[in-house]
């Protein structure tokens, strides 16, 4: 990670599918500027690749824990991720 950027995989869970939570999260970090993706899980949960400086992907973390006004959040789990260059911010399939 270069140029004060940062990247991080985020792995959310509780009632985070069927709410608008992907098209949620792509309109907020695409409004932040971030950079990476979003899908829904086969287990139930969202994944989320946030990539760009790191007190924007920290605050998109803050937003997610809150999540949009359907969802229940239980828990945000983060990792460090793969930092994808400025492809922009977009959802992908579910894995």
């Amino acid at each position: 990670m270069s140029g004060g950027r940062t990247a991080v995989l985020a792995r959310i869970t509780g009632r985070v599918q069927g709410v608008g939570y992907r098209a949620w999260t792509v309109r907020r970090a695409g409004a932040a500027g971030l950079d990476g993706w979003v899908r829904n899980r086969a287990d139930g949960s969202v994944e989320a690749l946030f990539a760009g400086p790191a007190a924007a992907v920290e605050a998109m973390l803050a937003d997610c824990r809150e999540g949009p006004p359907a969802s229940l959040v239980a828990e945000v789990r983060t990792e460090p991720g793969d930092d994808p260059g400025s492809t922009g911010f977009g959802q992908r399939a579910t894995a």
